[in-house]
């Protein structure tokens, strides 16, 4: 059974203080909330990982970093390796999030670069891609997600598939306090399930968690969450409150 995952996206926010008192605060709200099939997952900026990975020890929370570098080690100013992740307790890393996409010019051929470094240090990947609204206006929406999640994926054998969580962000539902209807959700994590077994199988498509990415909050989580191909959220501005991010975790 493929696990629910609510993962928090904190992206370029909070220092050192705010994340210990995060951290806290939502290690608090956990406490007694019995988990049904479910993983918490908290993404802070790198300096914070540290801090974030020992606070989050013998805890119901997990810690992520936001990105890193392809290369193992090298003349790379300001970049984080996979190893470097791994010695600070750091077991999973978001890729390909659509800032890092749009800001930063990171294509699919990178993205595959990064996913294969990932894997072979044996971290696991939470591969993030979606569409932008010219795309959806002109129906593209299918085409840009199956370009994406082909490109970037589809040379790894299926097993690697064990190792990797997929987010569906519709860009123009990030940050913008537009999302999705639950039905469009649903439509687009049905057609990357399919495009999923199309190439390895059911077995495999029903086996890896899709998150949606785009706008979840408190009062829309459970009927998100609801639809049967959506397996969880990666949250950004409400994963940043312990009272939001604590009741997006139990709409399961």
């Amino acid at each position: 059974m493929r696990k629910n995952i609510v993962a928090g996206n904190w992206k370029m926010n909070n220092d050192l203080k705010a994340t210990k008192t995060l951290v806290k605060q939502i290690k608090k709200s956990l406490k007694k909330t019995k988990l049904k099939n479910t993983r918490v997952i908290i993404a802070p900026t790198f300096t914070n990982l540290p801090s974030a990975v020992k606070r989050c020890k013998k805890s119901k929370i997990e810690v992520a970093a936001q990105n890193m570098h392809q290369a193992t080690s090298g003349a790379f100013t300001g970049e984080i390796s996979a190893e470097m992740l791994k010695s600070v307790g750091v077991k999973t890393v978001i890729l390909g999030h659509s800032e890092r996409r749009a800001y930063f010019g990171e294509t699919d051929a990178l993205l595959a670069e990064k996913v294969n470094a990932a894997l072979a240090h044996k971290l696991e990947v939470i591969f993030c891609f979606g569409e932008e609204l010219a795309d959806r206006k002109a129906n593209k929406e299918e085409a840009v997600v199956e370009s994406q999640i082909k490109n970037a994926l589809f040379h790894l054998e299926a097993d690697a598939f064990k190792k990797i969580v997929l987010a569906y962000e519709p860009v123009w539902a990030i940050g913008t306090g537009e999302t999705a209807s639950p039905e469009q959700a649903q439509d687009m994590h049905a057609f990357i399930r399919k495009t999923l077994a199309d190439k390895y199988g059911n077995g495999v498509a029903d086996s890896v968690s899709i998150l949606y990415g785009g706008s979840v909050k408190p009062a829309n989580a459970s009927e998100i969450f609801g639809k049967p191909d959506v397996d969880g959220g990666l949250i950004g501005g409400a994963a940043l409150k312990a009272e939001d991010f604590h009741a997006i975790i139990t709409a399961f």
